[in-house]
């Protein structure tokens, strides 16, 4: 059978497109590999109607709602290339079965390149987050640190003490002046220079002098690049954000090959569940746009 979109991807940004093309009855296939970003948290926040609620349930409930369209076929496997043009594609599956589709969708999310700190990978979301509009409340204006890995730490720094007392680690990844330290200062926060050593308890920093800081959170930069490496073997040009990679896109989703389109985290910043259903929805739209006109 050979359906109108292929979406690599079955997680929130895929399922919200495919959600729009099944109600223009068009013929869907969903190839997922069951690795969402999220799969770490155990509550997801911000996301209106669904705020609290364990990331696997929001999941599972709009894979049921979509499974009622039968225009739908759902693969649970691992896409391995795709090939092709435009009304012509072609992915072949880790299974070695191969699906045929009009136009092609990657949603395929990011995976997180952590920091190299010893006891991070572990707590990774549940005590160390990325993101303070989805774990930030949670932490009743507890203690909050920031462990550097370049740059984006200044700014979450400067952001964080909204949500808590702030101390910044600078850990030799940063190396603010004279004119940032006082702007930080100004904002209750504190800097130390000592280098992290490892992560202990909930949320404790070691530190290279042997002192151990406790917190009730920790955020951190991962560097965020495409989940999936087939976007770029298939010729689809990517750029850097502030937060690493993500696949270039027009404002239609299109990307740099015609009739191959992107949605979700692997296509925008900044991330979000919220951010990637409603880029996903767009996305899903323009997709059948391109198949009427």
């Amino acid at each position: 059978m050979k359906h109108d979109v292929i979406v690599i991807g079955g997680s929130f940004a895929g399922m919200a497109a495919a959600l729009q093309l099944l109600r223009a009855r068009r013929p869907v296939l969903i190839v997922d590999a069951g690795e969402r970003r999220n799969r770490f948290a155990s509550h997801s926040h911000g996301f209106l109607g669904q705020d609290g609620i364990d990331p696997a349930v929001i999941w599972a409930r709009a894979r049921e709602q979509l499974l009622i369209y039968p225009a739908l076929n759902w693969i649970d496997g691992k896409a391995i290339s795709a090939g092709g043009q435009k009304d012509s594609f072609h992915v072949a599956l880790e299974d070695g079965s191969r699906s045929e589709g009009r136009r092609l969708l990657f949603a395929t999310g990011l995976r997180d390149i952590l920091p190299e700190i010893p006891g991070l990978a572990e707590r990774w979301g549940r005590a160390v987050f990325h993101c303070p509009y989805c774990h930030g409340y949670e932490l009743n204006r507890g203690r909050v640190g920031v462990l550097a890995t370049g740059s984006m730490a200044l700014h979450q720094a400067q952001f964080l003490p909204e949500w808590g007392e702030t101390t910044l680690f600078t850990n030799c990844a940063v190396q603010p002046d004279a004119a940032v330290r006082a702007d930080l200062a100004a904002r209750g926060v504190s800097i130390e220079d000592i280098p992290v050593v490892t992560l202990e308890g909930e949320a404790d920093v070691r530190l290279a002098d042997g002192r151990l800081l406790s917190f009730t959170g920790l955020f951190t930069t991962s560097r965020a690049v495409p989940a999936s490496p087939i976007p770029e073997m298939l010729g689809c040009a990517l750029e850097e954000n502030p937060l690493g990679q993500q696949i270039r896109t027009d404002d239609s989703k299109e990307t740099t090959v015609p009739g191959v389109f992107a949605c979700g985290d692997v296509a925008r910043v900044p991330h979000s569940v919220s951010l990637a259903v409603g880029d996903g929805a767009w996305a899903g739209a323009q997709v059948h746009r391109s198949l009427v006109f």
